[in-house]
This record gives C-alpha cells, sequence and structure tokens, in this order.
C-alpha cells in the first residue's frame, strides 16, 4: 500500500499533539500492562546497529506477541534518525527519550477517528493476509 509511511507520520504527529503518544519500551510495557484496550496502534524502531542488541530483541518479541494477543497492530520502523525528527525530544525535559516502542492510544474525546490511524490498520490488515506480522514501513523524508 502506498502512503503507508506518509499515514505513520499523520499518525505520529496527531498523536503527539493530543497527548496520545506512548513513547519507550519500559514506559509502553508499563502501559500495556495496566491499561491495554486502550493502546491503538504500536510501533517498534530499530536502526541496524540494534539488529544485535539481544535484549532490545526479547523486549520486540515480548510486545509483538502481546500486540497479537490484544489485536494491536504493530509496525516495524527502521530509521531512528527520522522517527526522532517526527517526535522529537521529551516535553518533559527536551532529553532524546527511547523510540524504539512507540504506542497510539485512544484519546478520552468521544468518536475520534483519526484518517491516518484506519489508513494504518488497513495497511496491517493487507500485510497479515500476505503472512507479514510485522510490516516494515518507511518513512517519508
Amino acid at each position: 500500500m502506498q502512503g503507508a509511511g506518509t499515514a505513520l507520520h499523520e499518525l505520529l504527529v496527531s498523536a503527539q499533539r493530543r497527548g496520545c503518544l506512548t513513547a519507550g519500551v519500559y514506559e509502553s510495557a508499563k502501559l500495556m500492562n495496566v491499561d491495554p484496550d486502550n493502546v491503538a496502534f504500536c510501533v517498534l524502531a530499530a536502526d541496524q546497529e540494534d539488529e544485535g542488541d539481544i535484549a532490545l530483541q526479547i523486549h520486540f518479541t515480548l510486545i509483538q506477541a502481546f500486540c497479537c494477543e490484544n489485536d494491536i497492530d504493530i509496525v516495524r520502523v527502521n530509521d531512528m534518525a527520522k522517527l526522532a525528527a517526527i517526535v522529537g525530544p521529551s516535553e518533559d525535559s527536551g532529553e532524546p527519550r527511547d523510540l524504539h516502542c512507540i504506542l497510539i492510544t485512544n484519546p478520552n474525546e468521544e468518536g475520534w477517528k483519526d484518517p491516518a490511524l484506519e489508513k494504518l490498520n488497513l495497511f496491517c490488515e493487507e500485510s497479515r493476509n500476505v503472512n507479514d506480522w510485522v510490516p516494515a514501513i518507511t518513512l517519508p523524508e
């Protein structure tokens, strides 16, 4: 599906603006443990050098299993620099944050539907139909 990268970019910007974005492996795990029904989408991100990080890969495997068990769509991104440019540093401290796992949660607004989220849900469904359970998305320049 063309435009999945653009849709992900739009979703990340929209979710951050609405306060519906959780970044960090540990922060995401805590949220999934406390309120899994509120998680709408998951992004796992790693650069080439992260591929050899066994602890990170174990976290990814556990997060993927959790997402599959709870019907949460999940994608992979292989460019941390682009992701950091979209999401930016922590709003609280201004420090760079862990972007290896990002969760998009449902906002408290009734009837909120994000067209980018709907596009990504369709993209994930189409990917699962060809046995690609965690499709990779390339973010736009």
